[in-house]
């Protein structure tokens, strides 16, 4: 294959096959059930405790759902995650239960539970007798949080819930165990991007600050790039392939200005442009055929144009017999001089006499047009046009374009000379490559795509980058703390692995920091799954802690919305409604001003 030649795999995702459940799992005390409910992807596994937890969650799937049309007539009906197959013949029907990364579609989420409870082997048709450890966006929405915990709760039936922070389940998994660590956070996913200062331990929630823009925007601003670039395949240019390109050939800039002058030099694009084969069909429109293949598909297009002409003649001559008989049986013989009269102005004729000649010639169109008919049945001859009616006002059969052009094809089937031999048909070469036509050249598409979360207005968003967020949180703390925080940026998520990803951010930090000032950026030693196995350790080193678990006796007694804080979880902030004025007070006003009844009223109340 030529160099730097890829093909797009358009992996399909392999339906997941229903698991039993761990044996343990069923022991003397309940396994926690880990469920990462990501905007991208979900990932679901059992927190075992011992030796050896599992080595990766057992079910990873995409976070959508398609809606079958026939649900409801006894059809396919919603079909979840890796079942779907691929996602683009069902793109305009895919739904997610999030926006941006906060889940608002409850019933569409209620399908992701299920999903993942009847393939992790639970049984969620009583209850889902499991401690639940479920992630959730950074400064959730108390009535997402509502929603979501009445749903565990009254509709599965849980024993107890806790809430966590997925990029703190990653810091935590990433830092030494029992450590009260401070640090900063840079969590970039499908959806968002935030910025997540963590003092001694815990989220200083004030400070958070989220960037709307993550891998979903940089595969579309790649999608338009490409298509406009390449608008003869814009159908083939799909979001899958998108993300593919952004997973495997991009990379992060350090310089990006730089960076494209480099691009500038032809040496330098020819070495490092990516070409990106489209699947094609080598088969060329007019390919050669062999003289018996020609004569064979002729002989077929003769039988079709045969069988059609004798199927309007039918056609034809059944309308002009109905015709005919509506003339001589309704209007002549019945002698109704008004039907007669109507019948002249609809024939836009003048005279008896000229509607007379009309049957005369009708009646000898039919008799003629049966005559050919029993004539093509017996000698299976072949009447394209038929023969010019001798009375003009009669509708005609006028072939069709394609049936003349088929026509000029047969005609060395029809001449009384026999056709000369044909000649051996010679390949015909293309012009052209058609592999090259069907390659996409990903040159500065590479840096460009996943620049936006440092440069949003490349793409018309009025935000800010990922490094002016840095600095605005960093100047709202003192120059110790600053300090502090600077020596443990932690990198996590998808939407971070990008190839030159940690050396950008040393270069942004190394500018914004004063003269000789130390700093230090980590990368997640796996940004995808960290959050969940963060969320495992929780579980296995928390199970027992009360203080850390809302359970049912909690959610009936404080709300959906409460919420335990934990060391990887949000602030809770309660719900404070302002004091309305009571009804009673009301009603001793109103009847202060309506006399003496209105003031036994009030007393009475």
């Amino acid at each position: 294959m030529e160099a730097n030649v890829f093909r797009f795999r358009d992996a399909r995702a392999a339906p997941d096959p229903v698991l039993d459940a761990e044996p343990v799992a069923f022991g003397s005390q309940p396994v926690p059930l880990v469920l990462d409910n990501g905007s991208f992807q979900a990932r679901a596994g059992w927190a075992c405790p011992g030796p050896d937890p599992g080595p990766e969650p057992r079910l990873q799937f995409r976070a959508v759902c398609a809606r079958g049309r026939g649900g409801a007539r006894g059809g396919p009906g919603p079909q979840v995650g890796n079942a779907l197959g691929s996602l683009e013949p069902l793109r305009w029907m895919l739904r997610s239960p999030f926006d941006r990364n906060v889940p608002v579609n409850l019933e569409l989420q209620e399908l992701l539970l299920d999903y993942s409870f009847q393939h992790l082997g639970v049984s969620s048709q009583g209850c889902v007798d499991h401690p639940i450890v479920l992630t959730e966006a950074v400064c959730n929405p108390l009535y997402s949080r509502q929603m979501m915990s009445e749903l565990l709760f009254e509709c599965y039936r849980i024993p107890k819930v806790a809430y966590g922070i997925d990029s703190l389940f990653s810091f935590y998994h990433n830092m030494p165990k029992n450590a009260l660590s401070s640090g900063l956070i840079i969590s970039s996913g499908y959806q968002c991007t935030h910025i997540l200062p963590v003092l001694e331990g815990r989220l200083d929630a004030k400070n958070c600050k989220r960037i709307n823009l993550g891998g979903s925007q940089a595969a579309g601003y790649l999608q338009r790039l490409l298509q406009l670039k390449y608008p003869g395949h814009l159908a083939a240019i799909t979001l899958s392939r998108m993300e593919e390109i952004l997973q495997e050939h991009s990379y992060i800039a350090e310089d990006y200005g730089a960076e494209l002058q480099k691009w500038r030099c032809p040496d330098y694009y020819e070495n490092n442009v990516h070409k990106m084969q489209l699947p094609f069909s080598s088969k060329l429109l007019g390919s050669t055929l062999t003289a018996e293949e020609k004569q064979e598909r002729r002989q077929q297009q003769l039988r079709r144009l045969q069988e059609l002409n004798a199927r309007r003649r039918e056609e034809k001559l059944q309308l002009d017999q109905e015709r005919l008989e509506r003339l001589l049986y309704e209007l002549l013989e019945d002698g109704q001089m008004d039907q007669f009269h109507k019948a002249l102005i609809e024939l836009n004729m003048d005279s008896p006499e000229e509607l007379q000649s009309y049957i005369q010639k009708l009646t000898l169109a039919v008799e003629q047009a049966k005559q050919k008919i029993l004539q093509a049945e017996a000698s299976l001859e072949v009447d394209v046009v038929d023969s010019k009616p001798e009375t003009p006002d009669l509708e005609q059969l006028e072939p069709s374009l394609e049936d003349v052009e088929s026509i000029n094809d047969f005609e060395p089937l029809f001449s009384e000379e026999a056709p000369e031999v044909e000649k051996p048909v010679t390949t015909v070469q293309p012009v052209f490559n058609l592999a090259a036509y069907h390659q996409l050249f990903v040159g500065t598409e590479r840096i460009r795509a996943p620049e936006i979360i440092f440069q949003p207005s490349l793409i018309g968003e009025e935000q800010a980058g990922i490094a002016e967020t840095l600095h605005y949180v960093l100047d709202r703390y003192p120059k110790a703390v600053q300090d502090t925080l600077v020596q443990n940026v932690f990198l996590t998520g998808g939407n971070v692995m990008y190839p030159g990803m940690k050396a950008r951010m040393e270069k942004e930090l190394l500018e914004m920091r004063p003269f000789q000032s130390s700093f230090q950026v980590q990368l997640a030693s796996n940004p995808v799954l960290d959050a969940w196995y963060g969320a495992r350790d929780w579980a296995l080193d928390h199970l027992e802690d009360s203080g850390a678990w809302v359970t049912r006796k909690d959610y009936e007694e404080k709300g959906g919305e409460y919420l335990k804080e934990h060391c990887a979880s949000n602030t809770y902030v309660p719900i404070r409604l302002p004091k309305q004025a009571s009804r009673a007070s009301e009603t001793q006003t109103s009847g202060r001003g309506s006399g003496a009844s209105g003031s036994g009223a009030g007393e009475q109340a």
